[in-house]
Protein backbone atom coordinates (compact mmCIF):
# COMPACT_ATOMS: atom_id res chain seq x y z
CA UNK A 1 0.00 0.00 0.00
CA UNK A 2 1.31 3.44 -0.91
CA UNK A 3 1.76 6.22 1.63
CA UNK A 4 -0.76 8.30 -0.31
CA UNK A 5 -3.42 5.58 -0.02
CA UNK A 6 -2.73 5.12 3.68
CA UNK A 7 -3.00 8.88 4.24
CA UNK A 8 -6.31 8.90 2.40
CA UNK A 9 -7.71 6.08 4.53
CA UNK A 10 -6.54 7.69 7.76
CA UNK A 11 -8.07 11.04 6.79
CA UNK A 12 -11.39 9.30 6.11
CA UNK A 13 -11.30 7.30 9.32
CA UNK A 14 -10.35 10.25 11.50
CA UNK A 15 -12.63 12.84 9.89
CA UNK A 16 -14.66 15.04 12.30
CA UNK A 17 -18.05 13.65 13.27
CA UNK A 18 -21.06 15.15 11.56
CA UNK A 19 -23.90 12.77 12.43
CA UNK A 20 -25.62 12.88 15.82
CA UNK A 21 -26.96 9.39 15.18
CA UNK A 22 -23.45 7.94 15.03
CA UNK A 23 -21.85 9.92 17.85
CA UNK A 24 -21.44 6.89 20.10
CA UNK A 25 -19.89 4.72 17.39
CA UNK A 26 -17.62 7.54 16.24
CA UNK A 27 -16.56 8.31 19.79
CA UNK A 28 -15.68 4.67 20.43
CA UNK A 29 -13.45 4.68 17.35
CA UNK A 30 -11.95 8.06 18.30
CA UNK A 31 -11.27 6.86 21.85
CA UNK A 32 -9.53 3.79 20.47
CA UNK A 33 -7.36 5.90 18.17
CA UNK A 34 -6.59 8.38 20.94
CA UNK A 35 -5.62 5.53 23.23
CA UNK A 36 -3.19 4.07 20.75
CA UNK A 37 -1.98 7.55 19.88
CA UNK A 38 -0.33 7.55 23.32
CA UNK A 39 1.52 4.35 22.59
CA UNK A 40 3.92 5.58 19.94
CA UNK A 41 5.44 4.33 16.73
CA UNK A 42 4.95 0.59 17.13
CA UNK A 43 1.28 0.72 17.91
CA UNK A 44 0.65 3.68 15.63
CA UNK A 45 1.18 1.17 12.85
CA UNK A 46 -1.22 -1.11 14.68
CA UNK A 47 -3.91 1.56 14.54
CA UNK A 48 -3.45 1.78 10.79
CA UNK A 49 -3.85 -1.98 10.56
CA UNK A 50 -6.98 -1.82 12.72
CA UNK A 51 -8.50 0.79 10.41
CA UNK A 52 -7.58 -0.75 7.07
CA UNK A 53 -7.64 -4.42 8.11
CA UNK A 54 -5.09 -7.08 7.30
CA UNK A 55 -5.36 -10.30 5.35
CA UNK A 56 -5.25 -13.90 6.44
CA UNK A 57 -8.06 -14.08 8.97
CA UNK A 58 -7.47 -17.81 9.29
CA UNK A 59 -11.06 -18.74 10.05
CA UNK A 60 -12.09 -22.37 10.13
CA UNK A 61 -14.01 -24.31 7.54
CA UNK A 62 -17.69 -24.10 8.61
CA UNK A 63 -18.13 -27.85 8.52
CA UNK A 64 -15.08 -28.45 10.67
CA UNK A 65 -16.07 -25.66 13.05
CA UNK A 66 -19.36 -27.41 13.78
CA UNK A 67 -17.43 -30.45 14.97
CA UNK A 68 -15.08 -28.54 17.25
CA UNK A 69 -16.05 -27.85 20.89
CA UNK A 70 -16.49 -24.12 21.32
CA UNK A 71 -18.87 -23.29 24.17
CA UNK A 72 -16.93 -23.49 27.41
CA UNK A 73 -13.61 -23.35 25.55
CA UNK A 74 -13.52 -19.84 24.08
CA UNK A 75 -10.74 -18.68 26.40
CA UNK A 76 -8.71 -21.54 24.98
CA UNK A 77 -9.29 -20.27 21.43
CA UNK A 78 -8.65 -16.55 21.98
CA UNK A 79 -6.31 -16.38 24.98
CA UNK A 80 -3.10 -16.41 22.95
CA UNK A 81 -3.95 -13.44 20.75
CA UNK A 82 -6.39 -11.34 22.80
CA UNK A 83 -5.11 -8.16 24.40
CA UNK A 84 -5.48 -9.67 27.87
CA UNK A 85 -3.83 -12.92 26.92
CA UNK A 86 -2.77 -15.74 29.22
CA UNK A 87 -3.76 -19.22 30.35
CA UNK A 88 -7.27 -19.09 31.84
CA UNK A 89 -7.63 -22.88 32.13
CA UNK A 90 -7.55 -23.22 35.93
CA UNK A 91 -9.06 -19.83 36.76
CA UNK A 92 -12.20 -19.48 34.67
CA UNK A 93 -15.77 -20.43 35.54
CA UNK A 94 -17.54 -22.36 32.77
CA UNK A 95 -21.13 -21.14 32.44
CA UNK A 96 -22.61 -24.23 30.85
CA UNK A 97 -24.64 -27.02 32.39
CA UNK A 98 -24.21 -30.65 31.39
CA UNK A 99 -27.18 -33.01 31.41
CA UNK A 100 -27.13 -36.73 32.24
CA UNK A 101 -26.42 -37.59 28.63
CA UNK A 102 -23.38 -35.32 28.54
CA UNK A 103 -25.04 -32.64 26.41
CA UNK A 104 -24.35 -29.00 27.14
CA UNK A 105 -27.32 -26.89 28.17
CA UNK A 106 -26.67 -23.22 27.45
CA UNK A 107 -30.27 -22.00 27.75
CA UNK A 108 -29.56 -19.92 30.87
CA UNK A 109 -26.81 -18.01 29.10
CA UNK A 110 -28.13 -17.72 25.54
CA UNK A 111 -30.21 -14.82 24.18
CA UNK A 112 -31.39 -14.13 20.63
CA UNK A 113 -32.77 -11.06 18.89
CA UNK A 114 -32.80 -9.69 15.33
CA UNK A 115 -31.32 -12.92 14.02
CA UNK A 116 -28.25 -12.74 16.26
CA UNK A 117 -27.63 -15.21 19.08
CA UNK A 118 -25.26 -14.34 21.92
CA UNK A 119 -24.10 -17.10 24.28
CA UNK A 120 -22.03 -16.34 27.38
CA UNK A 121 -19.43 -19.08 27.74
CA UNK A 122 -16.95 -18.47 30.59
CA UNK A 123 -16.12 -15.84 33.21
CA UNK A 124 -13.10 -14.85 35.28
CA UNK A 125 -12.85 -12.08 37.86
CA UNK A 126 -9.74 -10.89 39.70
CA UNK A 127 -11.77 -8.49 41.85
CA UNK A 128 -11.03 -5.50 39.63
CA UNK A 129 -12.27 -6.64 36.22
CA UNK A 130 -14.59 -9.27 34.82
CA UNK A 131 -13.33 -11.16 31.78
CA UNK A 132 -16.22 -12.73 29.89
CA UNK A 133 -16.17 -14.93 26.78
CA UNK A 134 -19.06 -15.05 24.34
CA UNK A 135 -20.10 -16.79 21.17
CA UNK A 136 -21.94 -14.67 18.58
CA UNK A 137 -23.85 -16.35 15.76
CA UNK A 138 -25.82 -14.92 12.86
CA UNK A 139 -27.04 -16.92 9.89
CA UNK A 140 -27.39 -13.76 7.79
CA UNK A 141 -23.88 -12.41 8.49
CA UNK A 142 -20.50 -12.83 6.86
CA UNK A 143 -17.96 -12.37 9.64
CA UNK A 144 -15.00 -13.30 7.46
CA UNK A 145 -14.51 -9.66 6.43
CA UNK A 146 -14.00 -8.32 9.95
CA UNK A 147 -10.52 -6.72 9.90
CA UNK A 148 -7.96 -7.75 12.47
CA UNK A 149 -6.17 -5.36 14.81
CA UNK A 150 -2.84 -5.67 16.58
CA UNK A 151 -2.89 -6.63 20.23
CA UNK A 152 0.87 -6.60 20.87
CA UNK A 153 3.17 -3.68 21.58
CA UNK A 154 4.79 -3.84 18.15
CA UNK A 155 3.87 -5.05 14.69
CA UNK A 156 6.73 -7.55 14.93
CA UNK A 157 4.89 -9.30 17.78
CA UNK A 158 2.54 -10.68 15.12
CA UNK A 159 -0.36 -10.69 17.59
CA UNK A 160 -3.74 -9.94 16.05
CA UNK A 161 -7.40 -10.40 16.91
CA UNK A 162 -10.73 -9.47 15.38
CA UNK A 163 -13.10 -7.10 17.14
CA UNK A 164 -16.86 -6.88 17.65
CA UNK A 165 -18.48 -3.64 18.81
CA UNK A 166 -21.02 -3.64 21.61
CA UNK A 167 -23.31 -1.03 23.15
CA UNK A 168 -25.52 -1.19 26.19
CA UNK A 169 -25.10 -1.23 29.95
CA UNK A 170 -23.84 -3.50 32.70
CA UNK A 171 -24.30 -3.66 36.44
CA UNK A 172 -23.20 -5.92 39.28
CA UNK A 173 -25.55 -7.06 42.05
CA UNK A 174 -28.07 -4.31 41.42
CA UNK A 175 -25.60 -1.42 41.22
CA UNK A 176 -26.29 1.60 39.03
CA UNK A 177 -25.92 0.69 35.35
CA UNK A 178 -22.65 1.61 33.62
CA UNK A 179 -22.17 2.02 29.89
CA UNK A 180 -20.34 -0.71 28.02
CA UNK A 181 -17.12 0.78 26.67
CA UNK A 182 -15.01 -2.08 25.34
CA UNK A 183 -15.28 -4.42 22.37
CA UNK A 184 -15.20 -8.19 22.11
CA UNK A 185 -11.64 -9.22 21.27
CA UNK A 186 -11.43 -12.58 19.53
CA UNK A 187 -11.57 -14.69 16.40
CA UNK A 188 -13.80 -15.42 13.45
CA UNK A 189 -14.62 -19.12 13.72
CA UNK A 190 -16.58 -19.39 10.46
CA UNK A 191 -18.72 -17.23 8.22
CA UNK A 192 -21.54 -17.06 10.79
CA UNK A 193 -19.65 -17.43 14.09
CA UNK A 194 -17.47 -15.10 16.16
CA UNK A 195 -15.89 -16.00 19.52
CA UNK A 196 -14.48 -13.28 21.73
CA UNK A 197 -13.56 -11.91 25.14
CA UNK A 198 -14.98 -8.81 26.82
CA UNK A 199 -13.23 -7.06 29.72
CA UNK A 200 -15.35 -4.99 32.10
CA UNK A 201 -13.58 -2.82 34.68
CA UNK A 202 -15.37 -2.71 38.04
CA UNK A 203 -15.79 0.64 39.74
CA UNK A 204 -14.64 -0.73 43.10
CA UNK A 205 -12.81 -3.83 44.23
CA UNK A 206 -15.20 -6.79 44.46
CA UNK A 207 -14.93 -9.73 46.83
CA UNK A 208 -16.73 -13.06 46.93
CA UNK A 209 -19.27 -13.90 44.27
CA UNK A 210 -21.81 -11.86 42.36
CA UNK A 211 -23.96 -11.51 39.27
CA UNK A 212 -23.16 -9.49 36.20
CA UNK A 213 -26.23 -8.09 34.45
CA UNK A 214 -25.30 -7.55 30.82
CA UNK A 215 -27.85 -5.55 28.83
CA UNK A 216 -26.70 -5.32 25.24
CA UNK A 217 -28.58 -2.90 22.99
CA UNK A 218 -26.43 -3.08 19.88
CA UNK A 219 -23.84 -5.24 18.13
CA UNK A 220 -21.70 -4.38 15.13
CA UNK A 221 -18.49 -4.95 13.28
CA UNK A 222 -16.26 -3.37 10.65
CA UNK A 223 -16.00 -4.61 7.08
CA UNK A 224 -12.72 -4.55 5.16
CA UNK A 225 -14.69 -4.27 1.89
CA UNK A 226 -15.90 -0.81 2.86
CA UNK A 227 -12.57 0.98 3.16
CA UNK A 228 -13.58 3.63 0.64
CA UNK A 229 -16.63 4.66 2.65
CA UNK A 230 -16.72 7.83 4.70
CA UNK A 231 -16.88 5.80 7.90
CA UNK A 232 -16.16 2.08 8.23
CA UNK A 233 -16.65 1.89 12.00
CA UNK A 234 -19.33 -0.67 12.81
CA UNK A 235 -20.52 -0.60 9.20
CA UNK A 236 -22.63 -3.66 10.08
CA UNK A 237 -24.64 -2.57 13.10
CA UNK A 238 -27.80 -4.09 14.59
CA UNK A 239 -29.89 -2.55 17.35
CA UNK A 240 -31.69 -5.03 19.55
CA UNK A 241 -31.97 -6.46 23.05
CA UNK A 242 -29.69 -9.17 24.40
CA UNK A 243 -30.01 -9.32 28.19
CA UNK A 244 -28.25 -11.96 30.22
CA UNK A 245 -27.34 -12.56 33.88
CA UNK A 246 -23.91 -14.08 34.43
CA UNK A 247 -22.67 -15.45 37.76
CA UNK A 248 -19.05 -14.90 38.69
CA UNK A 249 -16.75 -15.42 41.65
CA UNK A 250 -13.56 -13.56 42.47
CA UNK A 251 -10.52 -15.79 42.02
CA UNK A 252 -7.80 -14.45 44.30
CA UNK A 253 -5.17 -16.90 43.08
CA UNK A 254 -1.94 -15.11 42.14
CA UNK A 255 -3.37 -11.65 42.93
CA UNK A 256 -0.92 -9.37 44.68
CA UNK A 257 -1.49 -5.85 45.99
CA UNK A 258 1.55 -3.76 46.83
CA UNK A 259 0.76 -0.71 48.95
CA UNK A 260 2.84 2.35 48.08
CA UNK A 261 1.27 5.60 49.35
CA UNK A 262 3.89 7.89 47.80
CA UNK A 263 2.90 11.48 47.11
CA UNK A 264 4.79 13.97 44.98
CA UNK A 265 3.35 17.20 43.69
CA UNK A 266 -0.37 16.74 43.13
CA UNK A 267 -0.14 13.00 42.47
CA UNK A 268 -0.32 10.13 44.96
CA UNK A 269 0.67 6.60 43.93
CA UNK A 270 -1.68 4.60 46.14
CA UNK A 271 -0.94 0.98 45.24
CA UNK A 272 -0.20 -1.46 42.45
CA UNK A 273 -2.22 -4.63 41.78
CA UNK A 274 -0.72 -7.53 39.84
CA UNK A 275 -2.99 -10.30 38.55
CA UNK A 276 -2.20 -13.06 36.03
CA UNK A 277 -3.54 -10.94 33.17
CA UNK A 278 -3.27 -7.28 34.15
CA UNK A 279 -1.38 -4.75 36.22
CA UNK A 280 -3.37 -1.89 37.74
CA UNK A 281 -1.73 1.28 39.04
CA UNK A 282 -3.95 3.33 41.36
CA UNK A 283 -2.89 6.99 41.39
CA UNK A 284 -5.01 9.92 42.55
CA UNK A 285 -5.00 13.70 42.28
CA UNK A 286 -6.86 16.26 44.41
CA UNK A 287 -10.28 17.51 43.47
CA UNK A 288 -13.66 16.00 42.68
CA UNK A 289 -13.15 12.97 40.44
CA UNK A 290 -16.21 11.58 38.73
CA UNK A 291 -16.79 9.25 35.82
CA UNK A 292 -18.07 10.90 32.63
CA UNK A 293 -21.03 8.78 31.52
CA UNK A 294 -21.83 8.20 27.86
CA UNK A 295 -25.15 10.04 28.21
CA UNK A 296 -23.49 13.19 29.50
CA UNK A 297 -20.64 12.90 27.01
CA UNK A 298 -23.05 12.57 24.09
CA UNK A 299 -25.01 15.64 25.18
CA UNK A 300 -21.79 17.63 25.24
CA UNK A 301 -20.67 16.21 21.91
CA UNK A 302 -23.98 17.19 20.34
CA UNK A 303 -23.02 20.80 21.07
CA UNK A 304 -19.38 20.45 20.05
CA UNK A 305 -18.36 17.16 18.32
CA UNK A 306 -14.66 18.01 18.72
CA UNK A 307 -14.75 18.55 22.48
CA UNK A 308 -12.17 16.48 24.34
CA UNK A 309 -12.77 14.71 27.64
CA UNK A 310 -10.47 17.19 29.38
CA UNK A 311 -12.55 20.09 28.04
CA UNK A 312 -15.73 18.36 29.19
CA UNK A 313 -14.37 17.91 32.71
CA UNK A 314 -13.32 21.57 32.81
CA UNK A 315 -16.77 22.68 31.61
CA UNK A 316 -18.44 20.57 34.32
CA UNK A 317 -16.07 21.83 36.99
CA UNK A 318 -14.71 18.35 37.69
CA UNK A 319 -11.15 17.22 38.22
CA UNK A 320 -9.66 15.52 35.16
CA UNK A 321 -6.99 12.89 35.86
CA UNK A 322 -3.72 14.33 34.49
CA UNK A 323 -1.63 11.21 35.11
CA UNK A 324 0.06 9.43 32.25
CA UNK A 325 1.51 6.16 33.51
CA UNK A 326 3.99 3.75 31.99
CA UNK A 327 5.27 0.44 33.38
CA UNK A 328 8.25 -1.81 32.67
CA UNK A 329 9.20 -5.16 34.14
CA UNK A 330 12.62 -6.24 35.44
CA UNK A 331 13.75 -7.01 31.87
CA UNK A 332 12.93 -3.53 30.63
CA UNK A 333 9.87 -4.78 28.74
CA UNK A 334 7.12 -2.18 28.52
CA UNK A 335 3.64 -3.38 29.45
CA UNK A 336 0.78 -2.86 26.99
CA UNK A 337 -1.23 0.14 28.19
CA UNK A 338 -5.01 0.05 28.42
CA UNK A 339 -7.07 3.25 28.40
CA UNK A 340 -6.20 5.34 31.48
CA UNK A 341 -9.06 6.68 33.56
CA UNK A 342 -9.36 8.77 36.69
CA UNK A 343 -7.45 7.09 39.49
CA UNK A 344 -6.56 3.96 37.56
CA UNK A 345 -4.15 2.91 34.82
CA UNK A 346 -4.35 -0.63 33.45
CA UNK A 347 -1.76 -2.73 31.63
CA UNK A 348 -1.97 -6.15 29.98
CA UNK A 349 0.57 -8.69 31.26
CA UNK A 350 0.54 -10.72 28.02
CA UNK A 351 2.60 -13.55 29.49
CA UNK A 352 5.50 -11.37 30.61
CA UNK A 353 7.30 -12.39 33.79
CA UNK A 354 6.84 -9.76 36.47
CA UNK A 355 9.24 -9.91 39.40
CA UNK A 356 9.86 -6.18 39.60
CA UNK A 357 7.84 -3.26 38.24
CA UNK A 358 9.20 0.14 37.34
CA UNK A 359 6.38 2.67 37.41
CA UNK A 360 6.71 6.16 35.94
CA UNK A 361 3.89 8.69 36.33
CA UNK A 362 3.96 11.87 34.25
CA UNK A 363 1.82 14.97 34.16
CA UNK A 364 2.97 15.76 30.62
CA UNK A 365 1.88 13.61 27.68
CA UNK A 366 4.91 14.58 25.59
CA UNK A 367 7.27 13.22 28.23
CA UNK A 368 5.21 10.03 28.41
CA UNK A 369 5.36 9.65 24.63
CA UNK A 370 9.12 10.17 24.54
CA UNK A 371 9.70 7.50 27.15
CA UNK A 372 7.38 5.08 25.37
CA UNK A 373 9.39 5.53 22.21
CA UNK A 374 12.83 5.39 23.81
CA UNK A 375 12.29 2.87 26.61
CA UNK A 376 13.45 2.79 30.22
CA UNK A 377 16.72 4.58 29.49
CA UNK A 378 14.96 7.62 28.06
CA UNK A 379 15.98 11.02 29.40
CA UNK A 380 12.25 11.66 29.91
CA UNK A 381 12.41 9.41 33.00
CA UNK A 382 13.98 12.30 34.89
CA UNK A 383 10.85 14.35 34.29
CA UNK A 384 8.43 11.83 35.78
CA UNK A 385 6.54 13.19 38.77
CA UNK A 386 6.78 9.80 40.46
CA UNK A 387 9.31 7.05 39.75
CA UNK A 388 8.95 3.87 41.75
CA UNK A 389 10.64 0.48 41.75
CA UNK A 390 8.22 -2.12 43.11
CA UNK A 391 9.27 -5.65 44.00
CA UNK A 392 6.47 -8.08 43.22
CA UNK A 393 8.29 -11.31 44.12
Amino acid sequence: MTDEKLDQILKQALAPEISDREIRIHRRRKDKVNKFGKIGKGVAAAVSAAIIGIGGLGYFNPVLAAKLPLIGKIFEKVEDDATYSGDYTDKKIVLTNEDSAGNLDTSDYTVSDKGITLTASEAYCDGYSIFLTVNIESEDADFTHIPEHYTGMNVADNRTATGFYISGTWSVDGSSPEWLENTFDGKVIDIHTFAGMLKINLEEKHTGSGELNLNVSGLGYDDDRMLDGEEISASHWTDGSWNIVIPFAVNETDIKTIEVGEKKGNITLEDVVVSPYQVIVHATTPGEQRELTDDRREKLLSKDPDMTDAEMYELLGWSYEPCQTICFNQDGEMLYADMEMAGRAGFAVQGKEIKTLYVYIFDNIDDWTQMEQEGMNSSAADRAVITKEIHVE
